[in-house]
């Protein structure tokens, strides 16, 4: 059975973009699942599913909807157990959880206010006057003026990422010799912003993009299905 995956998207229906539906993206193809993309523009996403969820990602697999990106991964888990796991067992998922908090507070405001422009741009008409009026409410200014500092953030940025790219020398990924759903949580906030932007939000050297470059090889290249942003 091939299980649907409504996936935020901009203008342009093959380029999803979300961190969350890429969480979701990665974690079924880890488990060996089908699934089918079903673009979602920002203002359709109150309709999905009869509105019974309020954010994407959301998958339908038969009768069955399940809406979260950790929750979906946790569901997997618990319903595919023969298959590769995702967590290596309960202590990974209280890891994962620690993670996601990471990647939540560390990385997602940062990246979410430096491409916030090319996440405008790329949205229909009608999503861009959405996404305006939401995220000027939620930052207090113009939506032109909230990336105006990304240039001289950067640098601390970076910085906040030596957990990362320390733990990176001891080992190719999060989850060990091979990747776990921690993994897929930092890499989908990257290929977020890599699908959306031109930015350089990483230096060529850094060893935490030749990790992201290992994700985007997993699976058959599924990262690398949609190209980055020109």
């Amino acid at each position: 059975m091939t299980v649907l995956l409504y996936d935020l998207v901009g203008s342009d229906p093959t380029r999803p973009f979300s961190p969350h539906c890429w969480k979701v993206a990665f974690a079924l193809a880890h488990k060996g699942l089908a699934f089918e993309r079903v673009p979602t523009p920002f203002t359709a996403v109150a309709g999905v599913e009869g509105g019974r969820h309020k954010t994407v990602p959301v998958i339908r697999e038969g009768e069955r909807t399940v809406g979260d990106s950790f929750e979906i991964a946790l569901d997997l888990e618990r319903r595919y157990p023969d298959r590769p796991t995702l967590f290596g067992g309960a202590g990974g998922e209280a890891s994962a959880r620690f993670i996601e908090r990471w990647a939540l507070v560390t990385l997602h405001p940062y990246l979410a206010q430096a491409a916030l422009m090319d996440i405008h741009d790329r949205l229909q008409p009608e999503d861009q006057a959405h996404f305006r009026t939401t995220r000027e409410a939620r930052f207090g200014k113009r939506l032109e003026d909230i990336p105006l500092t990304r240039d001289e953030r950067r640098p601390a940025f970076r910085a906040s990422l030596e957990p990362l790219r320390s733990t990176l020398t001891f080992q190719p990924f999060l989850g060990g010799e091979s990747p776990l759903f921690a993994d897929y949580i930092v890499a989908s906030a990257f290929q977020w912003v890599r699908v959306i932007s031109d930015y350089e939000f990483l230096e060529n050297e850094d060893p935490v993009r030749a990790w992201l470059d290992r994700c985007l090889d997993l699976h058959s290249g599924l990262g690398r299905s949609v190209p980055a942003a020109a």
